[in-house]
């Protein structure tokens, strides 16, 4: 399949931006500069056609506004011709400096919220509404949290930090880089289900994030739950883009070779000794992904490990998955019974009717069912999502046929 203009731009984005922050030394913005640049190349390229070297037409065009906004500065203006000019051969035009642009993102100064929102839009090129989605906040609020933490970055140092910097950012960065892959892997919004330019950029990151510290346990284990649920993305739609849930895969299609590497990093990470989130959701997916059939789910094992991980996370969301297991163990009551306490943690989420309803159709009772299926399709903003909660409203309630008027 071809790659789209919106796809490039979204592949591009971070290494231009970290062109034209390293040139210029201003992240703030560069970001601007370089988000300008990529809604002039939106409207020019569909009409005048991708130039040869996309990159570079997007770096000069984010250095001619860069030149605008720093000669506003007075400050700035001695640094002119050093910095304004085009891109010369050999210049670090090709440099990937995505990684570098991920750990600027989680400096300290800036809250876990604030850096992760930052990342998703410089990094993963999430628009601020998606961002905004994923937090479950308004997206008013969530741009005004990305203004601030742009503000607080002004000036600093464009460099991979060092080792103890390093270390004291890995959480934010690990956690962006999970919102990155689950944004790609389930969108939110929109008409497809899978994302994944977003998906498999988190898997690159991830990987590069590994290689540089392979004996962390954590990020082995991120980079293990991404093999190991991206493993299953093929079969995880139908021949028209509709959503297949996991325990209806044709698990023939799963990826063979990234469940054998997944689990031998999550293997590896647990055998260090400090378990994590990461290594306990990969461990759930492994369980997943080890079974033949959905009936052979060794549903006992994961309702242990999201207890473990409902503990050492307080995660709404992954009370909503425990909700599941216990359905699986004890039956649908005990399920809907731990689904009852989570109503003022996830107010308004149409998971939390979507799992009443596939718990209430568990228990047979089907006109609660149809009703939680039905909100759920009204709240959620994923077309296939919205499909598939609807076909499951539809086909257990289906429309009482007419008798007509006539006689019989």
């Amino acid at each position: 399949m071809s790659e789209t203009v919106e796809d490039l731009l979204r592949r591009c984005a971070p290494q231009v931006l970290g062109v034209v922050a390293r040139r210029f030394g201003d992240f703030a913005l560069a970001e601007d500069a370089v988000q300008e640049a990529l809604l002039a190349a939106a409207r020019h390229w569909p009409v005048d056609g991708v130039p040869d070297n996309p990159r570079g037409w997007l770096v000069q065009a984010a250095v001619r506004r860069m030149t605008d906004l720093v000669r506003s500065e007075a400050a700035r203006r001695r640094r002119e011709d050093e910095v304004f000019r085009e891109p010369a051969p050999g210049d670090a035009v090709d440099r990937d400096d995505t990684l570098v642009v991920l750990f600027l993102c989680c400096r300290p100064e800036l809250t876990p919220a604030s850096a992760i929102a930052l990342t998703l839009r410089a990094v993963g090129g999430l628009t601020t509404a998606e961002i905004a989605n994923a937090f479950l906040v308004p997206e008013a609020t969530m741009s005004q949290r990305i203004t601030r933490a742009k503000q607080k970055l002004r000036g600093a140092s464009f460099a991979l930090p060092g080792p103890d910097e390093f270390a004291a950012r890995l959480r934010s960065v690990l956690h962006v880089l999970y919102l990155i892959f689950n944004e790609g892997y389930t969108s939110s919004v929109g008409g497809a289900l899978h994302r994944t330019e977003l998906s498999g950029e988190a898997i690159r990151l991830t990987r590069a994030v590994h290689a540089r510290l392979p004996s962390d346990p954590e990020v082995a284990g991120l980079l293990a739950l991404m093999l190991l649920t991206d493993a299953r993305r093929p079969a995880r739609t139908g021949p028209d883009g509709e959503l297949v849930p996991l325990a209806e895969q044709d698990r023939s299609r799963w990826d063979r070779a990234l469940i054998v590497e997944g689990v031998g990093l999550i293997m590896g990470a647990l055998e260090r000794g400090a378990i994590g989130e990461y290594q306990l959701q990969a461990s759930i997916a492994a369980i997943h992904d080890d079974a033949a059939r959905a009936e052979d789910t060794d549903w006992p094992q994961i309702l242990g490990m999201y207890g473990l991980l409902e503990r050492m996370t307080g995660n709404p969301v992954v009370s909503l998955n425990r909700a599941v297991a216990v359905a699986m163990v004890h039956g649908p009551a005990e399920g809907l019974a731990v689904i009852d306490t989570l109503d003022d943690r996830l107010p308004g989420h149409y998971r939390l009717d979507a799992v009443r309803a596939h718990l209430h159709e568990m228990a047979g009772d089907v006109p609660r069912a149809v009703a939680h299926y039905r909100a759920a399709a009204a709240r959620t903003t994923s077309v296939p999502e919205q499909r598939y909660l609807i076909d499951k409203a539809a086909r257990l309630a289906p429309p009482v046929p007419s008798t007509g008027g006539g006689a019989p």
